[in-house]
């Protein structure tokens, strides 16, 4: 696999303003310096020990969530698929993604209106595997497009747990045969693809997945997760992984943490 690069986008405007999952309560402030920090320490953990390329999103005001970049489409080589998000609050995003992508010389594509396709949040590679979720935030339908575009086939996949209302919360490919899943917040016949095409799972608890465990970042034989996942950090370390367990609690406040903040591109 080759070293990734990522889109990621500066926390200036990050808050709970809205309450559009069953993370975010406009009750519960974001603590801004604190935010700040976290955001500061992943960045750094990946451009300066991990040696990745970050390239860097523009904050817009009036947009919190545009912090999460992962929601902001796919990208495979050349091709950028952007985002028809659910929510109309997170609707305006979608322009800044397509104009800095559209600067960058990607070829466009979009998944027709009134279809919803939430990006990396909802559609992962497992090797040469295309894994998507739907049900909360993305249309299956629109899947069967993005898969057209890209000329690969793809496993569907339903969530069920409002809890992990994107893939991307509850399923994290490691490499070509392991990935972390928390098989709980998928539909029965979604478990069984699962166990039937991963050879090596590894099951993720329920208090865990709760800490965001499976919204992890994987840097080569690295993986960055927010602490608190002990099984889960000594699972991966068996497995030959260097865990880099940093704070994510602000971000957790809006049902984010580690790959929510970035877009492979």
């Amino acid at each position: 696999m080759s070293a990734p690069a990522f889109l990621m986008c500066p926390p200036d405007y990050y808050e709970i303003a809205y309450e559009i999952n069953p993370w975010m309560s406009v009750r519960r402030a974001v603590d801004k310096a604190k935010a700040e920090r976290q955001w500061t320490d992943f960045y750094e953990l990946l451009t300066q020990n991990l040696k990745v390329k970050v390239e860097l999103l523009k904050p817009v005001a009036g947009l919190p969530d545009l912090v999460f970049t992962a929601n902001g489409g796919l990208v495979r080589k050349r091709i950028f698929i952007r985002s028809n998000f659910r929510h109309k609050e997170r609707k305006g995003e979608a322009v800044y993604f397509e104009k800095w992508f559209r600067k960058k010389e990607y070829i466009i594509k979009t998944v027709e209106q009134p279809l919803c396709f939430e990006g990396e949040g909802d559609a992962l590679f497992m090797g040469q595997e295309l894994y998507t979720g739907f049900h909360f935030r993305s249309d299956v339908q629109a899947h069967d497009t993005i898969s057209g575009y890209l000329r690969t086939s793809y496993f569907a996949l339903e969530l069920t747990d409002k809890r992990f209302y994107h893939l991307d919360t509850c399923f994290a490919p490691l490499n070509e045969t392991t990935a972390l899943v928390y098989l709980a917040a998928f539909e029965a016949y979604a478990q069984l693809i699962l166990l039937e095409n991963i050879p090596d799972p590894v099951r993720v608890s329920e208090d865990e997945a709760l800490r965001f465990a499976c919204n992890a970042v994987v840097v080569g034989k690295n993986v960055v997760i927010p602490s608190g996942c002990p099984e889960t950090t000594k699972e991966l370390e068996k497995r030959g992984f260097r865990v880099y367990a940093l704070d994510f609690s602000e971000f957790i406040k809006a049902g984010g943490a580690a790959k929510c903040l970035v877009l492979r591109i």
